[in-house]
């Protein structure tokens, strides 16, 4: 039978090559995720400004470890952006910043900005919560406190705890940045 020159060719190669060649990329994207985080604080002259595979181990403790670190903390939202389900993170970290807030009047402002992007159904950012806590956002929103988002925010929590923050230490990212700085502290 003649060879169809619209087909795609199949090459088929050894699956040794192909495991070697996986390792080799999944190699690189450690190198290179770890070289983005340290650009990332490069101008940081904290005490955390190299990341370590004793910081990088102490992620997998808990999430709330993996949230103080400046490097968790980003390598942790740019895992959940490639995979399109950031919503959660930037909801938690809002509402950390929210707390934060003296001003009453801004206070509601943002507030309402929260509501309009996280909280009202169908909005851009929707985060996964039960109607009674939606509604209960709803109501506090109009008259706000420090304390209008918490059990939202325990839920979203809850939810990384038992989702994300999972999938985050199986993630390749996580295992080969930890394969590299391992395979660097050898090295010496």
């Amino acid at each position: 039978r003649p060879l169809d020159k619209t087909m795609p060719r199949l090459v088929v190669r050894p699956h040794f090559i192909m495991d070697r060649d996986d390792r080799k990329r999944n190699k690189n994207i450690g190198k290179n995720f770890m070289c983005r985080l340290q650009c990332m604080f490069s101008h940081s002259s904290s005490s955390e400004s190299r990341l370590t595979l004793e910081d990088t181990q102490q992620w997998s403790q808990s999430l709330e470890r993996l949230l103080d670190s400046k490097y968790g903390l980003a390598a942790f939202r740019n895992f959940l952006k490639s995979e399109y389900s950031d919503e959660n993170i930037e909801f938690w970290l809002t509402c950390e910043d929210y707390k934060k807030i003296k001003s009453s009047f801004r206070m509601a402002s943002k507030a309402k900005k929260i509501y309009e992007q996280f909280v009202k159904a169908e909005s851009p950012k929707e985060i996964n919560i039960d109607y009674h806590t939606r509604e209960q956002i709803k109501r506090s929103v109009k008259s706000p406190t420090v304390h209008c988002f918490d059990d939202a925010q325990k839920i979203v929590y809850g939810l990384m705890e038992r989702d994300s923050y999972p999938r985050f230490l199986r993630s390749d990212v996580y295992r080969t940045l930890l394969e590299n700085l391992s395979a660097d502290a050898t090295k010496g």
